[in-house]
């Protein structure tokens, strides 16, 4: 009995080693996969804010292939609306401007260009005045993004005015321009407006649809600035509502919504979406651009606090966040992000170009007579605007509140009579500056009131031998103003007290600085160079 035990014993151990050899190991058995996780979306770009320091008001943004093409508002500006390009969103270069002449239907109010990309057709849609008329949204194309640009007029023309327009395609593709009724210049509502758009995208046909219009208290008298764009199945408007601009604004922007183009809009609960901090105010009036790693970003412009209105609205950058509810966020709601620009850099021309560099400006409808030789500019007014002593104007939008600027003058390149100088400069009822006047260093100002401009001459000095002239304006607060003349840009001499120019900005525009010449027919001077240097 014993040794049967010990031989089924002997046979069930060795059946159990053999099973226990058999059985996979943990080791062998196959682990679940991991499920795939998203790969997470690349940081944001490291902005610093403003990105386009000076007057850059309601920009807009396409991307072409590796490239950012920009073009904003000149307003009462010459040439019209700056056309900027960029690598990388972060750092703009001045490339042209879409028109060198104003279109010939126009008047005034050169305003929010838009750039549109189309099916490899380029096209720019802008507001500007009819002449003896309404504000129009008006239409160009070109055969590249850089131009040239072929103006085909006006789109539309409402009575109470139409402006900022945009353009899209609905959800069966077919194209649209979508504007703002500008009712509120009556104290109306100003609905935002779509109409289908013939293929070519240079008139309207069928009728229009309202999507939108200002019916929520945190936008105030009006919403504008349309920006149309499709996300996650979604029509996505991006607006400004209230106020945009001068010292009184309360701009902000919101965002509504649709699965289709002309009905369903709805409201984002939480708009405004970008309000006001303690670095920047009342932001508005972009666009939005996807970039080649697929993130969204918001161009748009703000007034910088320490600069107030007196530098105008400059072009700001903002990444867009998007919500598991489909609804987008720009820096969580705190207003304008990024980091605060230190300082713009100096900007400096000794006209050795044979053409100025790009970003001079004039008035519209007041070119002055210019020309570049043996490193001098030649300033000179049309002759209707001859006798007066800004008739020539070329100018340069102001960098910040802080700043020094110098001209040096040519006293030999002046035609008898002429009155040259330096000025801040608003418009051209609205200006300051210091200027030579035969033999004397004038401090001048002028301002419109009571109905009309007028001029006067607080401060008057006799003016140093010489054949060279330094001219210095020093500028705080944006609007306070110093000025002073040298015979070597050594040593200064003050002319006058400071001046205060806070009366300067136009309602939506940032001073200038600029040289002027003009005072008498065949007015003519000759200026050295250019320095602006931001403090």
């Amino acid at each position: 009995m014993r040794s049967r035990g010990v031989f089924f014993s002997a046979v069930l151990f060795s059946l159990t080693v053999l099973a226990a050899l058999s059985a996979p190991s943990c080791s062998d058995e196959k682990t679940p996969p991991t499920p795939e996780q998203p790969t997470p979306p690349p940081p944001p770009l490291a902005i610093t804010n403003p990105i386009l320091p000076g007057d850059y008001a309601d920009p807009s943004v396409v991307r072409v292939g590796e490239e950012y093409w920009a073009a904003t508002t000149s307003s009462e500006w010459a040439p019209q609306f700056p056309l900027l390009k960029s690598k990388d969103l972060l750092q703009w270069e001045l490339v042209g401007n879409i028109f060198q002449t104003q279109p010939e239907w126009s008047e005034a109010h050169y305003w929010a260009p838009q750039l549109v990309v189309d099916n490899g057709r380029f096209f720019v849609l802008y507001t500007a005045k009819k002449k003896g008329g309404p504000l129009c949204v008006a239409v160009a194309t070109a055969p590249a993004i850089s131009g040239p640009y072929t103006d085909h007029g006006p789109l539309v023309c409402q009575d109470l005015g139409s402006i900022d327009g945009a353009m899209t395609r609905d959800e069966n593709g077919k194209l649209f321009l979508v504007w703002k009724e500008d009712g509120n210049s009556q104290g109306l509502p100003t609905p935002i407006w779509a109409q289908p758009l013939a293929e070519d995208g240079t008139r309207l046909t069928g009728e229009k649809t309202a999507l939108i219009m200002n019916d929520v208290p945190w936008e105030g008298q009006l919403v504008e600035g349309p920006d149309v764009f499709r996300h996650n199945g979604y029509f996505y408007i991006f607006y400004a509502g209230s106020g945009c601009c001068g010292k009184e604004c309360n701009y902000g922007v919101g965002v509504a919504r649709s699965k289709n183009l002309l009905s369903g809009w709805e409201k984002n609960p939480l708009n405004p979406i970008l309000k006001n901090n303690e670095s920047f105010k009342c932001p508005g009036h972009g666009s939005v651009v996807t970039d080649s790693l697929g993130r969204d970003y918001f161009l748009y412009h703000a007034y910088r606090v320490t600069d107030s209105v007196y530098t105008g609205r400059q072009g700001m950058l903002d990444p867009i966040t998007w919500g598991d509810d489909n609804w987008p966020t720009i820096n969580s709601r705190h207003g304008p992000g990024g980091q605060v620009l230190a300082k713009p850099q100096v900007f400096f021309d000794d006209f050795t170009s044979p053409t100025p560099v790009l970003g001079w400006q004039w008035p519209v409808g007041i070119k002055p007579v210019s020309s570049i030789a043996n490193g001098e500019l030649t300033l000179a007014p049309p002759a209707e605007a001859a006798t007066d002593r800004t008739g020539g104007v070329l100018a340069r939008s102001s960098p910040s509140a802080n700043y020094t600027v110098e001209a040096v003058l040519d006293r030999t390149g002046l035609t008898a009579g002429t009155v040259a100088g330096l000025s801040a400069f608003g418009d051209p009822d609205n200006s300051l500056g210091v200027a030579l006047n035969g033999t004397n260093v004038e401090l001048w100002q002028r301002q419109w009131k009571d109905g009309k401009s007028t001029t006067q001459v607080p401060a008057s000095t006799n003016a140093p031998a010489g054949p060279k002239l330094y001219l210095r304006i020093t500028a705080r607060q944006g609007h306070l103003f110093r000025f002073s003349f040298s015979a070597d840009g050594t040593t200064w001499s003050p002319v006058g007290d400071e001046l205060n120019g806070d009366y300067l900005p136009p309602w939506d525009r940032g001073i200038r600085v600029a040289l002027t010449a003009g005072g008498v027919t065949g007015a003519s001077a000759k200026f050295d160079s250019l320095r602006i240097t931001p403090e």
